[in-house]
């Protein structure tokens, strides 16, 4: 990286200097409204579980467990599919415009999937879904480290996450409200998952007001563009005038022949250590986490627990949600990411394997609210952390690329947590989730270079 270009690096240096304020929160509030829909359809899953078998289609194919790991895993595949194929997209095209029509499609889709008849049908469409919600994760990410200051990169994303994340109390609530029942006629868990789909196209036009990153658009030698963006975010987040004249001389940009570049610069010598370092956490990180957050209501079930009791304690520690990522906005930027990440990890593990061995109501509640608590805040993290890792040029795709391992992982976690409920019971789940938290954090730790208050050009070698 070097300094060939001084509008490129004039564009850095005045992202760097936007004031952390009410306007550029707004702006940050903006993409995440598209992704609060990302987040109810992503954690729905674990909510309408119980209806499909209960009440749906589902129960009609004589094996629950394998039903529900089924339908699972046909989300995260579509997830895989859309970070690992359709990464890319977001580097071609643009943050905004592929941020729009993910968030169109995958509307549709589960719009589609609450409608369809048979058990089939809906893993299809879950399938397709799952696409558009993989290419939103990435693209949102992108977006946000790419208008964030490096000293409140970390505080905005955990903001986004705080916003999005508040999506699963309202998921779980619904789920509580409308799944043990039906509706004129219409099963409960088709409302829940139709009233994410109409809530995503409702967000439509706020999504089309979004100014394209700058970042994104120097990258591609588009400097005029870049430029105008750049004005418009500037007066959104309320920058002063006297920002615009920041000095480019600490700033590094890229060239125009970098920016040229495709996805295959993952795997170069600055950056191939960091991809197979993320590449193994994110494979393993996902067996603890949505170990956890897509199965809950099922280990609570499958551990004694009535129906209706597993919705209604699920219920409850969703409402905790959201403050993980309020926390993370706190205390982001004040201490070293890839400790954050390691700290939250080995937390959640030990929270884990302690909830396999609660069985009163009060502990149940107070290691599910810990367990959430950590996991939120340990999204917020290496959600931050692995964008800050690549370059703007190929930073969709190599993020899409390494967080696909964490989609792929997922299609098999849902029959790895069948299978050890059928011949190990609910608490050896419970520690299936703590190791994989623990190794998760290991990777990290002996892996993973430091980041915080690092502008994003400095990180790319």
């Amino acid at each position: 990286m070097t300094l060939v270009d001084p509008r490129s690096a004039r564009i850095a240096a005045r992202l760097e200097a936007l004031p952390l304020g009410s306007g550029l929160r707004r702006l940050v509030a903006r993409i995440s409204s598209g992704g609060w829909f990302e987040f109810y359809d992503l954690f729905m899953s674990a909510y309408i579980a119980l209806g499909l078998i209960k009440h749906g289609p589902f129960s009609a194919t004589g094996s629950d467990l394998a039903s529900i790991a089924g339908f699972t895993a046909a989300g995260f595949l579509g997830m895989f599919v859309g970070t690992l194929i359709f990464g890319s997209i977001s580097d071609r095209y643009g943050r905004t415009a592929t941020f729009r029509w993910s968030l169109l499609f995958y509307s549709v889709m589960t719009a589609a999937m609450a409608c369809a008849p048979t058990a089939f049908s809906i893993d299809l469409f879950r399938l397709l879904a799952g696409i558009g919600i993989g290419v939103q994760i990435i693209t949102i990410d992108a977006y946000i480290s790419e208008i964030a200051p490096k000293d409140s990169r970390g505080r905005l994303i955990a903001f986004s996450q705080a916003i999005t994340y508040t999506a699963v109390p309202a998921v779980a609530f619904l789920s509580y409200l409308l799944v043990p029942r039906a509706i004129a006629g219409i099963e409960g868990w088709r409302l829940v998952a139709l009233a994410g789909a109409l809530g995503a196209g409702a967000v439509w036009p706020v999504a089309r007001r979004l100014a394209e990153s700058p970042r994104w658009l120097a990258s591609r030698g588009r400097m005029e563009e870049a430029e105008a963006a750049l004005a418009i975010v500037e007066h959104q987040a309320g920058a002063m005038p006297t920002a615009q004249q920041a000095s480019p001389a600490s700033v590094m940009s890229e060239s125009p022949e970098a920016a040229r570049s495709n996805a295959a610069s993952m795997w170069s010598p600055a950056y191939r250590s960091r991809t197979l370092m993320l590449v193994a956490f994110n494979i393993v990180q996902t067996i603890g986490f949505y170990g956890f957050a897509s199965w809950i209501p099922i280990l609570l079930y499958e551990g004694g627990m009535t129906f209706v009791r597993s919705l209604e304690y699920t219920s409850v520690i969703a409402l905790c949600t959201p403050v993980g990522p309020l926390l993370a906005a706190a205390y982001a930027d004040r201490f070293e990411r890839k400790w954050q990440i390691v700290i939250l990890a080995l937390a959640s593990g030990a929270f884990g394997v302690a909830l396999g061995f609660a069985k009163v109501a009060w502990a149940v509640l107070v290691l599910g609210t810990l367990i959430t608590l950590a996991n939120t805040w340990f999204s917020c993290a290496f959600h931050a952390y692995q964008s800050e890792l690549y370059p703007t040029r190929v930073r969709a795709a190599a993020v899409g690329f390494v967080y696909s391992w964490s989609r792929l992982s997922s299609i098999f976690v849902g029959f790895i947590y069948a299978f050890i409920l059928r011949h190990a019971g609910s608490a050896a789940a419970f520690f299936t989730i703590g190791a994989a938290m623990v190794t998760s954090a290991t990777i990290i730790a002996l892996a993973g270079p430091p980041t915080s208050r690092r502008s994003i050009e400095v990180l790319a070698p």
